[in-house]
């Protein structure tokens, strides 16, 4: 038997968090949302929790998602989570580093990216949240999130954020995330706030 989730309207987590819990115990799964951000989403909880995923409905309204439960799935997800356990992150929520003079903080911010490459271990992953996303508009930015992204760290951008400051283009490195998947995984990793 599938489980049907209209999820239309209803803001970021919400459909991955619904989505989330349905799959965890059935087989399959169909989510109904109406936009392509909230299908980006879904399509990374899926490949995140090893089923398989399809948009087998589109309209300018609507998509359907659905959701196939490999037997291997929960078994993938445990081992996934068991090999992040320990690492860090790091939280970078505004394009400027401190609270005084706002061009110190730029400077200040592009010379902690900067210098993330030499630390030893790397951060497993940044994620960048708030005014913080739009550190991935600035090309001197963009050059050592690059880098940083060819040495296996990975680059997250809230994708409500991402949105509300009309960047959709412009984002040239990392994944644009969701508040589940922020939230899951600082929920899990040592967190480095900045």
């Amino acid at each position: 038997m599938m489980k049907e989730i209209d999820a239309k309207g209803l803001a970021c987590p919400k459909p991955v968090v619904l989505a989330k819990k349905a799959i965890t115990s059935n087989q399959k799964v169909l989510v109904i949302v109406d936009n392509q951000t909230a299908v980006s989403n879904l399509t990374k909880l899926g490949k995140k929790m090893g089923a398989e995923v399809s948009v087998v409905e589109e309209s300018e309204t609507e998509f359907r998602v659905l959701f196939k439960k490999s037997k291997s799935s929960d078994s993938e997800n445990t081992e996934s989570d068991a090999e992040n356990n320990g690492a860090k992150i790091y939280l970078i929520s505004a394009d400027t580093m401190g609270d005084g003079e706002r061009e110190l903080g730029q400077i200040l911010i592009k010379g902690f990216i900067s210098t993330i490459k030499e630390l030893d271990p790397l951060p497993k992953r940044i994620i960048f949240l708030n005014s913080g996303v739009k550190l991935a508009t600035k090309e001197d930015i963009i050059f050592y999130l690059k880098e940083l992204e060819e040495l296996g760290v990975e680059i997250f951008f809230c994708g409500t954020c991402v949105d509300y400051y009309g960047l959709q283009e412009e984002i040239k490195v990392g994944e644009i995330s969701n508040m589940f998947e922020i939230a899951d995984n600082l929920n899990r990793e040592d967190l480095v706030t900045i």
